[in-house]
């Protein structure tokens, strides 16, 4: 529970202030005593009008943020946020209290009054989750909504003997809203108090049954526990641990009541009844003291958590084990370093996302909220206030906005989504048929920036279709993705007929051309992966399948391989040179120089100035390079197959310089009917480099050269250049 020594006496304003004298500075004290003058000034005036004790329900809040060791700017927003309208306007604090406390209380109202709303939908709609997330993207500084949940905490605490719906109302909205919200948050003193009380009043019978079964026991529990803890702390100690710290862990009725359900346990079967906390100073104590609790007792199987090595998601870290304790009784064990417990009492979690029953969660939020890390430096100390107050500012959903529908469902928006995203974001048809939008019952223009908390009307028409203007960037009506491929998909369906009628027109077309008019066409669908073949027709009325594509599957399915004819026609000159470019030969060519082109080379034409067509292979770096002006030039080259043309290439061996080794490979060439056309040879410190340009038929006999040439002794690279 939550700083009760200081909530004994709400009333007692003096001495609750002194009791801070400890916590707070003296400046900061001189805040919190003129916050709870002003408080008692108009608390009064409060009192007249709701009949609610404001004063003592104020200080109250305020007890529990320091009691969590808040900074005084927040304790004394507490203090002041409950106040009348006219008792916190903002000309009126800032002259008192300065801006910062002024913008703290005010953000403090503003969500206690759209508090009323959002619990009101959350009754209705079940969106828990997405409320959450709204309560933190209305906050521009976090700490509003740790003040919202001090206050929650106390308005349980005085339902005890209230209304009883009132106190039901209360609890749910704290089951399903604030209690997850600071479990979150990492608030973990307000979470059980929060959810022991909402637990307390939702279901008494089974609060009473569970508060009598731990009662019946308790002075049992307490001799057993404070036994354990003696036997532990020497063993801890006579081990050579030093600075430890051994104690009961406290028991939560809804905690326990959870764990039952969940694990469908009866209450003698809960494990952590009895339990114990140890604390050390760093990680390698927990482990430390984890092999001497086993080694004292049996652990008992399946029991064993390692939350240090793999934290829960919302960055809880410990270690727990259930053991068979004395008297064969089951003990739980939880350790950690200190710094880990103070994180997971007052820490603030690194990650939103962790739920207690599990559940979906959007994408990268986890990402948003990493900064909170650096806001467990709060819970060490107290900080500047103005320093504090920079630290805490919300950037959680800056990219996002929550929008409400008529009906109170909540709607997340990309920020600067206007009206007709939010139409699409709702359902495609009502965005296909929106018209116009009033925001918070006002018309306004469908490219509005909506901004979180508005709630939004869709004006429409019986039938009708997306303007075309709402794709045009410039108009800005659209902002989401989702919204324009909406618009998209509805315009491509529109045209879809008038794409199949022109499709179909292309497709027998080509039909006819190639002589295919008796061809399957459904065959023709399916091997071009198409459902049918109205598909296929419409998407080359798109123009989202060419007719290079549609003619390769007609070849390659339908057209017959041509026949091989009885008599071979004799070689035309033309075709001596055994290229073809662009499929015709006879024209003038010439091998490459720079690259020296060979069968089955892929090769490619460069047409020259006075000197015919220059054969290059297709990876020569003078093509790779080849300027864009010139790239015209290049023309679709193959060879034609020529039994007794012979091509140039350059050749480059290293090996070993020794006396017999150029007749070694000139042998080898002799062998293969190479001829050789140039020879250049170099020989430095017992490594000769020979270079020859040799005439082939084609590349297999160089690639065989190559191979045996390898085999040459002192032989260490062979290669084509």
């Amino acid at each position: 529970m939550v700083a009760h020594a200081l909530t004994l006496a709400p009333n007692d304003a003096e001495s609750w202030l002194a009791s801070l004298a400890d916590r707070y500075s003296p400046d900061h004290l001189n805040l919190l005593t003129r916050a709870t003058g002003w408080l008692a000034d108009h608390a009064g005036e409060a009192l007249a009008d709701s009949g609610e004790n404001l004063m003592a329900h104020s200080l109250g809040t305020a007890a529990v943020l320091a009691g969590m060791r808040f900074d005084a700017e927040s304790v004394a927003a507490a203090l002041l946020c409950g106040l009348p309208d006219k008792a916190i306007k903002r000309e009126t604090l800032q002259s008192r209290f300065g801006p910062h406390l002024t913008a703290l209380v005010e953000g403090a109202a503003k969500l206690s009054r759209m508090d009323h709303l959002l619990t009101q939908l959350n009754a209705e709609g079940g969106q828990s989750e997405a409320l959450r997330q709204m309560l933190l993207a209305m906050t521009d500084d976090i700490r509003v909504v740790f003040i919202k949940l001090a206050e929650r905490t106390q308005a349980l605490r005085e339902l005890a003997d209230g209304d009883e719906s009132l106190r039901r109302k209360v609890a749910t909205d704290v089951r399903e809203l604030y209690a997850p919200l600071a479990n979150r948050l990492g608030a973990w003193q307000l979470k059980w108090e929060l959810e022991d009380l909402s637990c307390r009043y939702l279901e008494p019978d089974t609060y009473r049954q569970i508060a009598r079964q731990l009662d019946e026991r308790r002075l049992d529990r307490e001799w057993y526990i404070d036994q354990v803890i003696g036997l532990l702390s020497d063993a801890l100690k006579s081990d050579g641990l030093r600075d430890i710290s051994v104690s009961g862990r406290p028991k939560h009725i809804a905690s326990i009541l959870a764990k039952m359900r969940k694990k469908r346990l009866s209450f003698d079967e809960v494990y952590d009844v009895r339990a114990l906390r140890v604390l050390v100073r760093d990680v390698k104590d927990c482990f430390h003291v984890l092999g001497l609790v086993h080694s004292l007792w049996q652990p008992i199987p399946g029991q064993f958590d390692d939350y240090i090595s793999r934290p829960k998601g919302n960055g809880y870290k410990s270690l727990h084990t259930a053991v068979v304790g004395p008297e064969n009784k089951a003990l739980e064990v939880q350790i950690r370093t200190f710094d880990m417990h103070q994180e997971a009492e007052l820490g603030v979690a690194a990650h939103w996302r962790y739920k207690e029953g599990g559940g979906k969660g959007g994408e990268g939020v986890q990402d948003k909220i990493a900064w909170l890390r650096q806001l467990l430096a709060w819970k060490q100390e107290v900080a500047d206030s103005q320093e504090l107050a920079q630290h805490f500012r919300n950037e959680l959903f800056q990219d996002e906005v929550f929008v409400l529908t008529p009906q109170g469902k909540v709607v997340a928006l990309t920020a600067g989504a206007t009206p007709l995203d939010f139409a699409y974001a709702v359902h495609t048809e009502l965005g296909h048929r929106c018209r116009g939008a009033k925001v918070d019952g006002a018309l306004v223009p469908l490219d509005t920036a909506l901004v979180t908390g508005q709630r939004v009307e869709i004006l429409t028409v019986k039938q009708g279709g997306p303007s075309r203007d709402w794709l045009n960037p410039h108009l800005g009506v659209l902002k989401t993705h989702r919204a324009r491929s909406k618009v998209r998909q509805w315009f491509k369906q529109q045209d879809h007929d008038t794409h199949v009628q022109e499709g179909r027109a292309v497709l027998e077309k080509e039909l006819h051309r190639l002589n295919l008019d008796n061809a399957n066409l459904d065959k023709i669908a399916a091997r071009l992966k198409f459902p049918n073949l109205d598909e296929l027709c419409a998407a080359l009325g798109r123009g989202d399948l060419g007719l290079g594509q549609l003619d390769r599957t007609l070849q390659d399915e339908f057209v017959p391989p041509p026949e091989k004819p009885l008599v071979t026609p004799s070689k035309r000159k033309a075709d001596a040179g055994g290229v073809l470019v662009e499929g015709e030969p006879g024209l003038l060519t010439q091998m490459a120089g720079c690259c020296k082109p060979a069968p089955p080379d892929a090769i490619v034409g460069y047409t020259t100035q006075g000197h015919g067509v220059t054969i290059h292979r297709a990876d020569c770096p003078m093509i790779t390079h080849l300027p864009t002006d010139k790239k015209a030039r290049l023309l679709r080259a193959e060879w034609g197959g020529s039994v007794d043309q012979v091509f140039a290439v350059d050749v480059e061996l290293t090996a070993h310089d020794r006396q017999g080794l150029l007749k070694d490979v000139t042998e080898i060439m002799a062998q293969e009917k190479i001829n050789v056309i140039r020879v250049s040879t170099l020989s430095q410190q017992h490594t000769a480099r020979m270079e020859f340009t040799l005439e082939v038929k084609d590349l297999d006999q160089l690639t065989r050269f190559l191979a045996r040439v390898e085999h040459v002794r002192g032989i260490h690279h062979a290669r084509r250049k």
